[in-house]
């Protein structure tokens, strides 16, 4: 077995205010984040993707295997077809695979089978999971490692003054063909990124979060 080699921490970062209130300034940035389905059209240059993909790309992971792939589109006839897509998986899902329960859940939000900001925002990111490594090595903690990449891709997106939103057409196989992904490349999210439109609006419902004694337990 071989043997671990450590090296000095040499890049700490140290922000420049204490720790409670860099925290609350990192937390007034992500607060902001919403949900947004009217993108502008504005342009994102390439650049910024890729600052978006670094970041997300330095997210630990289960034996620090980083299994994911994240395939970044701009070509107007890709995202066309990664519309149409969609669209066909959602009409299933609104008509037919959706409890009722579920339904009740989304309808605050205002969602339906219309997913004009595929085609309307400049980039879509579809962020893959790998169930193996190119060469065929293992991976662990799938699931847990690819949601860590794409939670640091979000907050690195907001810093940024830019729009996105979390979307899970089901089932997403569609994704892998469209983009000729190999087999062991399965789609976990897809990212719509870019500005939000001049007139964008949110849900009411979406600004709302539970108060921090629901979710924080101190022992």
């Amino acid at each position: 077995m071989t043997e671990p080699v450590f090296v000095p921490y040499p890049d700490r970062f140290q922000p420049p205010l204490p720790p409670e209130p860099a925290a609350a300034a990192f937390h007034d940035v992500v607060r902001r984040r919403r949900s947004v389905r009217m993108f502008s059209d504005r342009p994102v240059e390439r650049a910024t993707i890729e600052w978006l993909v670094r970041a997300a790309h330095s997210a630990p992971s289960g034996a620090n295997k980083q299994p994911w792939r994240f395939v970044c589109v701009q070509d107007p006839t890709v995202k066309a077809k990664i519309r149409a897509g969609a669209e066909a998986e959602e009409r299933e899902f609104y008509a037919r695979r959706a409890n009722a329960e579920w339904l009740r859940d989304l309808a605050p939000l205002g969602t339906d089978e219309h997913k004009d900001f595929l085609t309307t925002a400049p980039w879509l990111v579809v962020v893959f999971q790998l169930s193996h490594l190119d060469d065929g090595s293992q991976v662990y903690y799938l699931k847990e490692s690819v949601g860590l990449a794409c939670g640091l891709f979000l907050a690195a997106a907001q810093f940024a003054g830019l729009a996105t939103l979390t979307h899970t057409p089901s089932p997403m196989a569609f994704l892998g063909e469209i983009l000729g992904r190999p087999k062991h490349e399965r789609p976990f999210l897809l990212i719509p990124v870019g500005f939000p439109a001049d007139d964008c609006r949110v849900p009411a419902k979406a600004l709302e979060r539970r108060p921090l004694d629901e979710v924080m337990v101190v022992v």
